[in-house]
């Protein structure tokens, strides 16, 4: 069993906790110490038994704990990048989550600090950078490929040859054309079906998908 920390206590770690305890199920791997979070008033509060042990201060505690990462929504997914790497840690103190429900091809690589949940199919030649979340139900097709970085909502199908760029937000329910680019730092809204590339700090979203704003 190899200690875990998981930050901050949002939906995304609290959520992360329900795969871990499926894999622990399947197979005991975690042994989770708690949450860490530096809103103070989180200090207590517990989700299936793990509490918030207190701040970020605290990982020093425990030096040899593997660390899960996953903050960001909508609002403020392009701050992931800095609030994770204020953590100060080394690559090697990051864990890969993996859902036991979860298929991924022999040949696909996932990064450190990136969790694939419930019934997630990773497919032949994909890779998912650093610091990666793919929620429940979502397809990655053959040679895809997803940034450091980036969000993925649940029920997502992401078709084959397809590139999603650095620190991105793709949103549930989205469809994603086969060959398209999704550029960095993109926000694809709910439900969107995307049949053309999206620039650069682009949010898109409807059926098609178009253009809105700029996200910077």
């Amino acid at each position: 069993m190899k200690d875990l920390l998981l930050f901050p206590f949002g939906g995304n770690a609290r959520e992360s906790l329900l795969t871990i305890l499926a894999q622990n199920k399947a197979e005991p791997t975690w042994d989770v110490i708690g949450f860490i979070d530096d809103n103070e008033s989180l200090l207590g509060k517990e989700y299936c038994g793990i509490k918030v042990l207190g701040g970020t201060r605290i990982l020093t505690d425990f030096p040899t704990a593997q660390i899960l990462a996953v903050p960001g929504s909508p609002e403020n997914f392009l701050e992931r990048h800095n609030i994770i790497d204020r953590l100060g840690l080394p690559v090697n103190r990051f864990a890969t989550i993996i859902d036991p429900s979860t298929r991924v091809a022999p040949d696909a690589k996932i990064g450190r600090n990136t969790i694939l949940m419930a019934n997630v199919i990773i497919s032949c030649s994909v890779v998912i950078g650093n610091h990666c979340v793919v929620l429940p139900n979502t397809v990655v097709s053959h040679d895809a490929r997803i940034g450091d970085y980036s969000l993925i909502g649940s029920n997502v199908t992401i078709s084959g040859y397809c590139r999603i760029g650095r620190a991105c937000y793709v949103g549930s329910g989205t469809r994603i054309k086969d060959h398209l680019t999704i550029g960095s730092q993109c926000l694809v809204g709910l439900g969107s079906c995307v049949i053309r590339d999206v620039p650069d700090g682009t949010v898109v979203a409807g059926n098609p998908a178009r253009y809105l704003r700029k996200t910077t």
